[in-house]
């Protein structure tokens, strides 16, 4: 009998032990779903607390989107059905004491409708001053009297500068989600985590809570100056306005492109183009359509010019570049040794091609032209006779070198691959390569064109265009620096200076002298390029400019598609646009004059 009563002890003990030991286990295994599931059956909340995605700011630091606090009034049914009716009264009477709009009413039918609902948005998206009261009383409510309400915090996108660097900027859908530009691109580093809350009314009516906090995302600086992308974005608008009208109804363009650069590090200081958008309200389509429009498109209607609206020009389009690329062309011949640079050529206004006669800009003919004068001239036969001296070999070599039909690779969404629309050693014949040396032919994009420059610019090094140079965490802390990369070396120093000496001469007294601001060394070269179908007549026209002549500071580079004139094929648009972008830029960017001012003449 007591060896029976010792082994049942012993036994008791055992499963009391391992009793212990399973609870031990599920408490630090999967407590807290158990938990979870306990408060299920009492009077539970779980309630999402909601991140703040983080700022993008330009690189002193300004604004250009952020996240503002707003407020949802959130009622559970359940609570406000089972607990007792004096509850559902002390809801009723703060809700209605404080915030305008709800009526008892409109509670008692919320609750009425679903009686066990746990989570009803009432109320949403009140600023923090339309629900202090009513969060002063909640808070001030210690003894559980007002139950069955709570505030749910959650954040809004601004964009302060409305529709400044729209396309680069971008916008957000369905709360955090990016769409284009900077928002798409940095979605996953500007988004945080959301937080819960776990709480629940126990027999006592005293309200215990679980909180697990929420990780508020990250911040990006970017290199684009707001100041400098104003007076962009200002400048475009500007032009587009004072040019509507003029030879068909519209726009002063079919789109206008402006990318500003740092050419000795990549850094984008400002990228604009038009048609823009206000970034606050990015699916409003009245700034381009009457009313009677828009409610004659279907919604697959509406969502394709809505993409139109919001593509980004600078980096998404592409199109024959035209003159401006003759300067890449002499740099291929002048580093493969072809060119030398003290070359003339005879330019009677035409080349025959295979049969096939190619004018000139003058088909009257430039007559005797060195290097320097085919560039200052745009001179399409020098450099067609060039393109036969250099060869396609050299030519598609110096293509890659440029990057020409290869991505920039820059930290924005949706840039375009070209690589099928540039000749390659299979499919360049002699008329290809005759039209491909003045830039038509073949499609880039603006970036491209830019980066490639900015190499020229620079002493031969191709930086990878970007946006973004540190990445900050809540605090405000910086959590990683984007270094700027150089990608390859494009050109010697000695083919630099000769390139260098070339523009500056275009803008001094050739093609791109409309471009050049009184009292500054500069550098430039014009583009104009016919599109297709070439019957159409039109035209693609654009400048890429940069100042100080000697060690540059600034690059400039501007397209405009299809201007709103009588004669598109007119360079003078993109100089006169880049002008008057430059006249304001210099003084704020500490970019000094370094010529004489001309002198006014006087009369006698």
């Amino acid at each position: 009998m007591k060896r029976k009563l010792t082994v049942s002890f012993v036994l008791i003990v055992a499963l009391l032990i391992g009793l212990f030991a399973r609870i031990i286990y599920i408490n630090q295994v999967d407590g807290l779903n158990y938990s979870k599931k306990v408060l299920s059956q009492q009077s539970y909340s779980d309630t999402v607390l909601a991140f703040k995605r983080g700022s993008i700011l330009d690189t002193n630091g300004n604004i250009l989107a952020t996240c503002e606090e707003n407020f949802n009034i959130i009622l559970d049914c359940y609570v406000l059905t089972h607990k007792d009716e004096k509850n559902l009264e002390n809801v009723i009477n703060a809700i209605t004491s404080c915030i305008r709009d709800v009526t008892a009413g409109d509670i008692r039918k919320m609750v009425s409708d679903d009686p066990n609902r746990r989570y009803g948005v009432l109320k949403k998206d009140l600023p923090y001053d339309d629900i202090k009261a009513l969060q002063k009383m909640l808070d001030e409510d210690t003894k559980g009297e007002i139950s069955g309400v709570w505030l749910e915090k959650g954040y809004r996108r601004v964009y302060p500068n409305n529709k400044l660097a729209s396309s680069l900027i971008g916008f957000t859908v369905g709360g955090n989600v990016g769409n284009g530009g900077l928002e798409g691109e940095y979605n996953d580093v500007l988004n945080g985590s959301d937080g819960r809350m776990f709480g629940y009314l126990n027999s006592d009516n005293d309200f215990q809570k679980d909180i697990i906090n929420p990780e508020d995302g990250k911040s990006i600086v970017t290199t684009i100056d707001v100041n400098i992308q104003r007076i962009v974005d200002k400048k475009i608008e500007e032009f587009n306005n004072e040019h509507a009208n003029v030879a068909r109804e519209g726009a002063g363009s079919k789109n206008t492109g402006v990318i500003v650069m740092n050419p000795n590090n990549g850094e984008i200081l400002a990228m604009a183009d038009y048609p823009n958008f206000d970034l606050n309200k990015p699916r409003d389509l009245t700034a381009f359509f009457t009313e009677e429009q828009i409610a004659a498109m279907s919604e697959k209607d509406q969502l394709e010019e809505l993409n139109k609206i919001w593509n980004n020009f600078c980096i998404t389009q592409t199109f024959e570049p035209g003159s401006t690329t003759k300067v890449f062309t002499v740099a291929g011949g002048l580093e493969t040794g072809t060119l030398t640079g003290d070359e003339t050529f005879v330019c009677d206004g035409a080349e025959t091609i295979a049969g096939q006669v190619i004018h000139c800009v003058n088909r009257a003919g430039h007559g005797v032209e060195t290097v320097e004068d085919a560039i200052s001239d745009s001179c399409n036969d020098a450099l067609m006779q060039m393109a036969a001296k250099i060869g396609s070999e050299n030519f598609l070599k110096y293509q890659d070198i440029f990057n020409l039909g290869l991505r920039t690779t820059i930290d924005l969404p949706g840039e375009a691959s070209t690589a099928g629309l540039v000749f390659n050693k299979d499919n360049m014949k002699p008329i290809n390569l005759a039209t491909s040396s003045f830039g038509q032919g073949y499609n880039a994009t603006m970036i491209q064109i830019a980066s490639a420059y900015c190499s020229i610019i620079n002493g031969g090094y191709y930086y990878r265009p970007h946006c973004v140079k540190r990445i900050l965490n809540a605090k405000g802390e910086t959590v990683q620096t984007i270094e700027p990369v150089v990608m390859k070396q494009t050109i010697s120093d000695i083919t630099q200076k000769k390139l260098m000496q070339y523009m500056k001469t275009t803008v001094e007294t050739g093609t791109a002298k409309l471009a050049h601001v009184e009292g500054y060394s500069m550098g430039g070269k014009t583009g104009t390029a016919q599109k297709l179908p070439r019957e159409a007549n039109t035209y693609v026209v654009s400048l890429a400019a940069y100042a100080p002549a000697e060690n540059p500071e600034v690059f400039i580079y501007v397209v405009i598609d299809e201007p709103n004139d009588e004669k598109q094929d007119q360079a003078r648009f993109a100089s006169e646009l880049a002008k008057s972008i430059l006249e304001e830029a210099f003084p704020y960017m500490n970019i000094y004059p370094d010529q004489d001012m001309e002198k006014p003449q006087t009369q006698n």
